[in-house]
């Protein structure tokens, strides 16, 4: 602290030690009460934290399963993926497609004329900004073609200002110069793409290649699609094109089989995840609430140990993780054999029982996941209280650990001002009685030399 200190000069007594324990003595209980609470509340809210991390990516594994249809029980394949691949949607179902690709979705594509000085040539000589416009679909984009510009500026230009809107230019160089090539993302007929404007760029460019939709049958069904991803041709079905069908010895042309079979080992894949992703759930929860004992045998709590909101979390989770539910004949995950350890309570997959339940009802385990009324969507529900982002359970305790820290800093900052105030009037005390016996000390030194003085001249 800046400000007087004290040396015992005068008196010679060590009044800064002095001062030092009568403000340690009276600061040290309020610092204690301090220092209790700040950790307390510290560590709780590191806890609660961990704890909201692992809930989240809880929730989100759960949402991610139903999003995939990770308990579909459906295995997908294409007998030939040059042709075309496939994966799961939403409310897919078994079946198989006989799949003929005629002709590919392709993109509109231009170029310029060749510029025999490649791509530094001066587009415009001029001194002013000219424009270069690209139609697709009704819609111009203008683009200004700045004094001096060369044709890579003007590449790098269309990409950066209307690459969001579908469109990218290249350069194509040979040993008679360099042309522009303007490409669009966008497939499908109806979407070519024209130049015009007084850049003069647009002067004699040729059409490399015409927009065309997707044609293919299924089942002999003729279809068409603006883009090789289909997604709502087949429900549940998404078929990415990939190219046409090859041709027989007879030159018809070869189908290709796409097909969605229930699979034991899918499901079993499914359920291996979700028991991955509970005990991750529930090894956080466990480490921040678990009473470890120490060498010397005594026990320490975890900082949410015996916590009321902790209880209530594994509780609803588990009331889930053990009810009945399903349509099929076998409605629990202990049927299919899922087993709880009794220390610490992580899942783990009995193979025997598993492989013996799913020989004869591996598609009851889907009704127990999915649907409104499955565990998915249930451990959703029920987590959901705790893990709402600003008004859950555990966002308002942290909250609440948030605002008792920030007290408990103006506690001490409170205490740390009133300890100094206390340690200058100490200091001011001390120093005054320093000076003040200093001051006695040298009356007496004056008195006693006084009298050596008297008492020497009546000797002689």
């Amino acid at each position: 602290m800046a400000g007087t200190t004290v040396s015992g000069i005068g008196s010679g007594i060590d009044t800064q030690a002095i001062v030092d324990s009568l403000v340690a003595a009276q600061k040290a209980p309020k610092q204690a009460q301090i220092n209790t609470q700040t950790l307390k509340a510290t560590t709780t809210l590191s806890s609660i934290g961990k704890i909201q991390a692992a809930l989240d990516a809880f929730r989100g594994a759960l949402s991610n399963m139903s999003d995939t249809n990770s308990f579909g029980g459906l295995s997908l394949k294409s007998s030939d993926e040059k042709v075309a691949t496939v994966t799961m949607g939403t409310g897919a179902a078994n079946g198989s497609f006989s799949l003929v690709v005629s002709k590919l979705a392709a993109a509109s594509k231009v170029s310029t004329k060749v510029y025999s000085g490649g791509a530094g040539s001066v587009v415009n000589s001029g001194t002013s900004p000219t424009t270069l416009s690209i139609t697709q679909n009704g819609k111009k984009h203008d683009l200004s073609v700045p004094a001096g510009a060369t044709l890579q500026k003007v590449r790098d230009s269309i990409n950066s200002q209307f690459g969001v809107a579908g469109l990218s230019a290249n350069i194509l160089t040979d040993a008679n110069g360099s042309r522009l090539v303007i490409t669009s993302t966008k497939m499908g007929e109806g979407s070519d793409i024209t130049l015009s404007g007084d850049s003069g760029i647009d002067m004699g460019y040729s059409v490399i290649e015409k927009p065309s939709d997707a044609e293919y049958t299924l089942d002999g069904v003729a279809m068409k699609s603006k883009t090789n991803d289909i997604t709502d041709a087949v429900s549940g079905l998404n078929i990415k094109l990939l190219g046409t069908s090859p041709k027989n010895s007879a030159g018809g042309d070869t189908p290709t089989v796409l097909s969605l079979t229930t699979s034991s080992t899918a499901l079993k894949s499914g359920l291996k995840g979700f028991i991955d992703t509970y005990n991750a759930l529930l090894t956080v929860i466990n480490a921040e609430t678990k009473v470890t004992k120490n060498a010397d045998g005594t026990m320490t709590a975890g900082a949410l140990t015996g916590d009321a909101s902790m209880r209530s979390l594994l509780t609803s989770i588990r009331e889930e993780m053990n009810a009945v539910s399903g349509n099929g004949t076998l409605k629990s995950l202990a049927a299919f054999g899922v087993t709880s350890a009794q220390d610490g309570g992580a899942l783990s997959l009995d193979d025997k029982k598993w492989d013996k339940a799913a020989s004869t009802n591996a598609a009851d385990l889907t009704s127990i996941f999915n649907g409104k009324d499955g565990l998915l969507a249930r451990l959703q529900n029920v987590t959901e209280p705790f893990a709402k982002a600003a008004t859950g359970t555990l966002a308002a305790r942290s909250k609440t650990l948030s605002e008792s820290l920030t007290k408990l800093k103006t506690e001490q900052d409170t205490l740390d001002t009133r300890m100094d105030a206390l340690k200058k009037s100490l200091q001011d005390k001390y120093n005054n009685m320093d000076t003040l016996v200093t001051q006695l000390r040298q009356q007496q030194n004056s008195v006693l030399s006084t009298l050596n003085a008297l008492n020497k001249s009546k000797d002689d």
